[in-house]
């Protein structure tokens, strides 16, 4: 009996119970063969060492396969978040840098807006401080053609006066 199983032998012993002769007036009670029965308990708490020690060994095995696991999944866990805190954090200078971008874009809008007005008045007043300038030259010029006419036609009625009075 010794190449059994625990399982067999309570399979076996729960058979013979069950097969046992009732008592007469007893139901519940039974007569059994007393040697192969404490046989059969001899050789289940023979085993049951063994067993024990082997399912303990079994149970050790998973729990210590369960913690291995449990330290691989937070090791997982902790990679996985410490990449989404780098990404997030890549993100957010991305997104800072977005934003000076942007920024600076307007900045520069702005500057080129104030720039072009700047000229765009500076121009303007060059152009009417050189439209007066010409206005002035060509005023200038006019009295001057003036006089020059009036000089001209001065000294031709003076000319002539001489000529005629060289011919009188």
């Amino acid at each position: 009996m010794s190449e059994q199983h625990i399982e067999d032998i309570i399979t076996v012993l729960y058979d013979t119970i069950q097969d046992a002769k009732s008592l007469p007036l007893g139901a519940d009670k039974c007569i059994l063969e007393r040697d192969k029965v404490l046989d059969m308990l001899d050789e289940i708490i023979a085993q049951l060492p063994a067993e024990l020690k082997q399912s303990r060994t079994i149970v050790e095995s998973r729990n210590e396969l369960i913690g291995q696991a449990r330290r691989e999944a937070e090791s997982i866990i902790r990679q996985a978040q410490d990449k989404a805190n780098q990404l997030v954090s890549q993100e957010a200078v991305y997104q800072e840098a977005k934003r000076q971008c942007q920024e600076m874009v307007l900045q520069t809008q702005l500057r080129i807006a104030e720039l072009r007005k700047v000229s765009n008045e500076y121009m303007d007043d060059a152009l009417r401080r050189t439209e007066e300038a010409i206005a002035q030259s060509l005023g200038e010029v006019r009295d001057t053609r003036v006089k020059f006419k009036a000089l001209s036609e001065a000294q031709e009625k003076k000319s002539g006066l001489s000529n005629i009075d060289t011919e009188i």
